[in-house]
């Protein structure tokens, strides 16, 4: 009698690959924070090229302005280049980072009026219609209802969703216990559902 290896399906490979990458992108990361503490230019600046294009597409979405987000930005890295030596592993340096760029985002708009004001976020689902015109449509609609929910639950969605941070990853992110981003998300989603259909009934003639 033989004693074989299961054959591995071609699901769970891609899913250990992902998390074998995921893993070994963390840990690169690490060892970069732990240069920078050290005064590693060319860490930090590996660094900030890996996290630029997200966080300016998570900032862009928040402002639509994109000199506030370099602003941002530059100055979340300054404060990772000041706190490299801080960071203990604790949590995963993107949460670490996504945390610093959210209190900087907040700190940027003190005024929750000043906030609605520019901050509009692009729904992620694909278009319910073939149409070009009926999906921009659609995605109109769901910038106006998106900009219509207070700021907190409007950043919880765009985390949730846009990055795809779990709740447990937004509650270190924002600094607040789990369930306040759980509650945050539920009540987002119930005032969306609420919203399009209102939006619908304005845009039609």
């Amino acid at each position: 009698m033989s004693v074989g290896v299961q054959p591995t399906s071609r699901n769970e490979t891609g899913k250990a690959d992902a998390v074998y990458r995921g893993a070994a992108s963390a840990a690169r990361e690490v060892e970069l924070i732990a240069r920078i503490g050290a005064g590693d230019r060319k860490a930090f600046e590996e660094l900030y090229n890996l996290y630029h294009r997200r966080m300016a597409r998570f900032l862009m979405r928040l402002t639509h302005r994109y000199d506030l987000a370099e602003e941002i930005i530059n100055d979340t890295f300054w404060v990772v280049w000041r706190k490299a030596r801080e960071f203990r592993g604790e949590s995963q340096p993107s949460t670490w980072i996504f945390g610093i760029a959210y209190r900087k985002a907040r700190n940027s708009f003190r005024s929750v009026s000043r906030l609605a004001a520019h901050a509009s976020l692009e729904a992620q689902s694909a278009p319910l219609a073939s149409e070009p015109f009926v999906a921009e449509e659609l995605r109109d609609w769901l910038q106006q209802a998106l900009a219509q929910l207070p700021p907190e639950q409007r950043l919880a969605v765009q985390l949730c969703y846009e990055l795809g941070y779990s709740c447990e990853e937004i509650s270190a992110i924002t600094r607040c216990p789990v369930n306040t981003v759980k509650t945050r998300l539920f009540h987002a989603r119930a005032k969306l559902q609420k919203f399009l259909p209102q939006l619908a009934g304005h845009a039609s003639p």
